[in-house]
C-alpha cells in the first residue's frame, strides 16, 4: 500500500487538532479547577464561522475581521478554546477589584483569563510539535462565542489549523474596509 501525503493530510490535521484539544485540557489550571471548554470546527462550520465574522466586520467596523474571515476558509479546521466564568475566591485583586465578591458584573476573573491563555499556548505548542501551521484569532473566537458554540464561555479564542506548502495565516493582505 502506498499513501500519498496529499491524500491523508486532512485526516492528519484533524488528528493534530484533536491532540491540541487534549493539550488544552491537560494544561495547568488555577487552583486545579478546570473551566476550559474546547471544540473542533470542520466542514460547513468553517463557512458559518467565516460568514459570522463578515457580518461582525460590518457591525463593529473592524476590517481585520474580513481578512480573518477569508483566512478561516483556508484552514483545514479550527480549534476553539474558551473559559467558563468562575471566580476562584482568591481575593487576589488581579481583576481590578479587591475581593471576588466586590467584582463588577461582567468583569472576568483574572485566573480564568490566565487559564485560557495557558490552554491556548499548550494547544499551539502541540501544533508546533506536529509541524502544522496555526494562528490564534481573537476575531474568530469572538464570532464563535457569539454563536454560542462553547456554552457558558465568556472568553473564546480560535486557532485555525493548516498543513500546506506556505502558512496561510502569516503575510496576510488586508481586505477592503467596511462601510462604517
Amino acid at each position: 500500500m502506498i499513501q500519498n501525503e496529499r491524500d491523508c493530510r486532512h485526516e492528519h490535521v484533524l488528528d493534530v487538532a484533536r491532540q491540541m484539544m487534549t493539550a488544552a485540557r491537560t494544561a495547568p489550571k488555577g487552583k486545579g479547577i478546570d473551566v476550559i471548554e474546547t471544540a473542533l470546527v470542520t466542514g460547513e462550520g468553517l463557512k458559518k464561522l467565516s460568514d459570522k465574522m463578515i457580518a461582525m466586520a460590518e457591525e463593529l467596523g473592524m476590517k481585520f475581521f474580513l481578512r480573518d474571515a477569508a483566512n478561516i476558509l483556508q484552514a483545514e479546521c479550527v480549534v476553539i478554546i474558551g473559559t467558563r466564568e468562575l471566580a476562584q475566591g482568591l481575593n487576589c485583586g488581579h481583576c481590578g477589584f479587591s475581593t471576588c465578591a466586590g467584582r463588577a458584573e461582567g468583569v472576568p476573573c483574572a485566573i480564568n483569563s490566565v487559564d485560557v491563555g495557558i490552554a491556548i499556548g499548550s494547544a499551539c505548542a502541540m501544533a508546533a510539535d506536529m509541524r502544522v501551521d496555526t494562528r490564534v484569532m481573537f476575531s474568530a473566537g469572538l464570532a464563535a462565542q457569539r454563536m454560542e458554540w462553547l456554552k457558558e464561555c465568556k472568553s473564546v479564542f480560535a486557532i485555525p489549523v493548516s498543513a500546506s506548502s506556505k502558512n496561510p495565516f502569516f503575510d496576510r493582505k488586508p481586505k477592503e474596509t467596511t462601510t462604517k
